[in-house]
């Protein structure tokens, strides 16, 4: 079976990432979400949770589900936590991933990762697709989903400005318009298609 061509789709906080990579799923492509791995293996009894209740204690609650805020606190009081914590998970996370390509059965996959620059996942993929729009508009819709002005900006902070993700990019998706995301999207692939078929 011939290897499949592997898509990396990222880009910042609000800029519409997720809504994009339902369309690419809607275009017939498998994709692996790296934010939905990470909750499902930090689910009772998955593995994630269950280094945490080995790792921090104080955050799990009895029911063996962890405690997110208090997670969250220890975080902040301790800059290590994290730090413990992404060494711990990281690699689950990365497993899940190997066999997600490993069974692939498509021409094109999509890994929808946020920090795929910024963890160097770039070199794992054929190609790499940026989704962006005016920092106004990103704005605006992280703070409608109830985020305070000082979180956004602590999430910003950790990650790759918009400028320099559009820079490395292959392909820019702009996603100020769903129509013209969509259109994006369609013509991403049909790049892609011609490339690889010639």
């Amino acid at each position: 079976m011939k290897r499949a061509f592997v898509l990396g789709l990222t880009g910042s906080i609000g800029m519409g990432k997720s809504t994009t990579a339902r369309m690419f799923a809607e275009e017939g492509l498998p994709v692996w979400d790296a934010d939905a791995t990470v909750h499902r293996l930090y689910q009772p009894g998955q593995p994630a949770a269950l280094i945490v209740s080995r790792l921090f204690p104080d955050a799990m609650d009895p029911d063996g589900r962890v405690n997110r805020p208090r997670l969250r606190a220890l975080i902040n009081e301790d800059a290590t936590v994290l730090d413990r914590l992404n060494a711990a998970v990281h690699p689950l996370v990365a497993q899940d991933r190997a066999r997600f390509l490993a069974h692939a059965d498509a021409p094109i996959v999509l890994l929808d990762v946020p920090l795929l620059y910024e963890i160097g996942l770039e070199k794992a993929c054929d190609a790499v697709a940026v989704v962006s729009a005016p920092p106004e508009v990103q704005r605006e819709r992280v703070l409608m989903r109830g985020m305070t002005e000082a979180e956004f900006q602590t999430i910003l902070d950790r990650q790759m400005p918009d400028e320099e993700k559009r820079r490395r990019a292959d392909y820019i998706i702009p996603t100020t318009s769903l129509e013209g995301a969509r259109q994006a999207v369609k013509d991403v692939l049909k790049d892609i298609r011609r490339t690889k078929d010639a």
